[in-house]
């Protein structure tokens, strides 16, 4: 993995071992080797604990002293949890979006569900970046700062959750068609049917992580 040139190397290094927690490469459950990690990321161990210390902060990585950090692998109560809070955020989001958005909001939703659709279509697997571009695209409608970054930090670890999930062709198409009607709701400026929209995606995703846990 090559670093990016246009941050410091302490913000490289977070973005860079994020990469790796979220894509499963560090896998739930597994410890962060630092030699290895160090190594394989081109940086001395200094930045490489610094963006442990950052991921811990946000809930990525677990850090125990004397022992080092490793990945939080989550009960079916955690997952439950997750998704207590992510629907009563995003679907407030939703609601927010179909109130406040303008049709380059809609615009850009629409451009995300294609790229989305195209690129799994093309036989990748369902790509997170392209999730969080959705529901980032839904909050820049939404325009709620507060609701954003928190929305941000919990999607984020349900990514993590997912990470180590199997393909699963049916759910991921039914969560593009979801996507689909969400869109749809928020375009048309009816927030209960945004919200109900939201909800029915979220519970799905619930529901599927539950079943592989």
């Amino acid at each position: 993995m090559t670093l990016p040139v246009h941050r410091s190397l302490a913000g490289q290094a977070v973005d860079a071992l994020r990469e790796l927690v979220l894509t499963g490469e560090i896998p739930p459950g597994a410890r962060v080797n630092e030699v290895e990690v160090a190594a394989r990321l081109g940086i001395s161990r200094g930045p490489l604990r610094e963006a442990i210390r950052q991921l811990a902060s946000e809930n990525l990585l677990v850090l125990v002293a004397h022992r080092g950090a490793h990945v939080p692998a989550a009960t079916p109560e955690d997952v439950r949890a997750l998704f207590e809070l992510r629907t009563a955020l995003e679907c407030a989001a939703a609601e927010l979006a179909a109130s406040r958005r303008t049709d380059a909001d809609v615009a850009r939703l629409r451009e995300v569900c294609a790229e989305s659709r195209r690129t799994y279509q093309a036989g990748e697997r369902f790509p997170y970046r392209l999730d969080l571009a959705f529901h980032q695209a839904l909050l820049d409608a939404a325009r709620s700062p507060h609701i954003a970054e928190q929305v941000r930090l919990v999607q984020q670890r349900v990514v993590l959750l997912r990470s180590g999930l199997r393909d699963d062709p049916p759910h991921q198409h039914a969560s593009l068609d979801d996507h689909d009607a969400l869109v749809d709701a928020v375009a048309a400026g009816d927030p209960g049917r945004a919200s109900a929209a939201m909800r029915t995606h979220l519970a799905r995703v619930c529901a599927q992580m539950l079943a592989e846990n």
